[in-house]
């Protein structure tokens, strides 16, 4: 998928492009698909064109092979028109896949859906949790993922300030670029306004931004140096964070608002939960895993056990015996004359 003002060259492993905008450009995409023998359909608001991503049904629909679609966002408030199009969508699709239980439990709560077409595949994640690569040093929270307005990162700024008293101070990097949508309507207001923050509450000196692209070696060494990750998100409605799996998968112990896949994860589990957009809560809660003897590696144990599900490999099995079970249901091309 691309938008207006994306690079539009196709690296080699690009078989299609699909250019946003007004027109029909999901027929292409869909005749594409239909040379494969199973569909899978990556759903997110904001990605396919049309109104809530409409054009993405007219594709399923136009598709000859089975389709598995992926859930990254339910909504318990959706729209009418967001409920109706995503009832369709379901309703086209040979299987459903949702990443987190609590999303597959508001999916069949809040939607018309056959149960019978939902699986639960967890988020995956790329590497085996490794030793962290702490210096020893400063303590060091960090924060990744593309930066837009709702990440919640000017409540951890101002839980690194409530945290002055310790010896040595903890050092917070903010890590990645604006977010694409952002950039092209708001450009760099929100990391401007955070900056601006830092400044405000003298925290400047400890607030690192890194706005480059990081490949996948750098940013694995980045997590690894990390005492705490910091998810700090004003959603309610999050219902799968690849930055958390990849957090606990580290054996990074994390700090989370209470998102919904945070809660499912981290209850009980590698890390710790507490109220949105309260820096208090959040400091008091990172001051416990660097000071309180034991608990930091208490919460990274519990983030590699539960991370095991989730290696990729793991994932990707899932996903092909999902696939095959699709296609071996297919009628045959000799069924279909005979019908």
């Amino acid at each position: 998928m691309t938008a207006a003002g994306d690079d539009q060259r196709a690296r080699a492993d690009v078989t299609h492009t699909w250019r946003s905008g007004p027109g029909d450009g999901w027929r292409g995409a869909a005749d594409v698909l239909g040379g494969y023998d199973v569909a899978v359909v990556q759903h997110e608001y904001g990605i396919y064109p049309g109104r809530d991503g409409e054009d993405l049904l007219p594709l399923l629909r136009r598709l000859t092979v089975p389709s598995i679609v992926v859930l990254h966002t339910v909504l318990t408030r959706p729209s009418h028109a967001q409920r109706t199009l995503l009832e369709k969508i379901m309703a086209v699709a040979g299987a459903v896949v949702t990443l987190t239980d609590t999303a597959r439990d508001r999916l069949l709560a809040g939607y018309t859906v056959d149960a019978a077409k939902v699986s639960v595949i967890p988020h995956g994640v790329d590497t085996p949790a490794v030793d962290p690569a702490r210096d020893g040093a400063q303590p060091h929270l960090l924060t990744w993922g593309l930066l837009g307005p709702g990440k919640g990162i000017e409540w951890a700024v101002r839980a690194l300030a409530r945290l002055r008293d310790l010896d040595p101070r903890p050092i917070y990097t903010i890590a990645g670029q604006t977010h694409p949508k952002v950039l092209e309507h708001e450009g760099e207001v929100y990391r401007s306004g955070l900056q601006r923050l830092t400044h405000l509450l003298d925290m400047a000196h400890l607030v690192r931004f890194r706005g480059d692209y990081l490949d996948r070696a750098a940013l694995s060494g980045l997590v690894r140096s990390a005492d705490v990750v910091v998810l700090p998100y004003d959603s309610r409605e999050q219902v799968t964070s690849g930055v958390l799996v990849e957090a606990v998968a580290a054996g990074i112990p994390v700090v989370a608002t209470a998102f919904p896949h945070a809660v499912e994860l981290l209850a009980d589990g590698p890390g710790l939960v507490v109220p949105h957009q309260d820096p208090a809560a959040m400091a008091a809660a990172v001051r416990r895993i660097l000071t309180e003897p034991g608990l930091a590696a208490e919460l990274t144990g519990r983030g590699r056990t539960l991370s095991a599900a989730a290696r990729w490999p793991v994932v990707a099995q899932r996903y092909a015996d999902l696939a095959r079970s699709l296609v071996h249901a297919r009628p045959s091309a000799l069924d279909a004359v005979a019908a």
